[in-house]
């Protein structure tokens, strides 16, 4: 059975899907924009600020779940500029600091909603 996972502290979706959706001992979120979910709005131009915020609203969301990011598993990352790499990588290793890091994909994509530099998706298992 489905369950859709819906949290005021990560910004609301910005078109026909959910935050996220659990189904078994799965939890699927959805990719994350550096949006705060406060304001509604982009307040970060850098790739660190956005990178942290994208990782905030993932967190809520499993947190939402009744879960943490020690649940996670498997993370995708897009961004709009491979050179931002370096950054990200040291932004997500204070998010996830397990023993165990989630299985990971990072990819340049030409662009982003909202023209934001990042997006983050996280499968997490219960």
């Amino acid at each position: 059975m489905q369950r859709q996972i819906v949290t005021t502290k990560a910004p609301a979706a910005i078109g026909p899907y959910s935050q996220a959706v659990e189904i078994g001992d799965l939890l699927f979120v959805s990719g994350q924009i550096p949006f705060n979910p406060a304001t509604g709005k982009l307040e970060h131009a850098d790739i660190k600020g956005q990178a942290r915020q994208s990782l905030e609203n993932v967190k809520a969301i499993v947190e939402a779940a009744g879960l943490t990011l020690a649940n996670v598993v498997k993370v995708n990352v897009s961004l709009t500029d491979m050179n931002a790499f370096a950054d990200v990588n040291a932004i997500y290793a204070e998010y996830f600091t397990g023993e165990i890091k989630p299985a990971r994909a990072v990819v340049e994509v030409a662009a982003l909603p909202k023209q934001v530099l990042i997006e983050i998706e996280a499968i997490a298992h219960r």
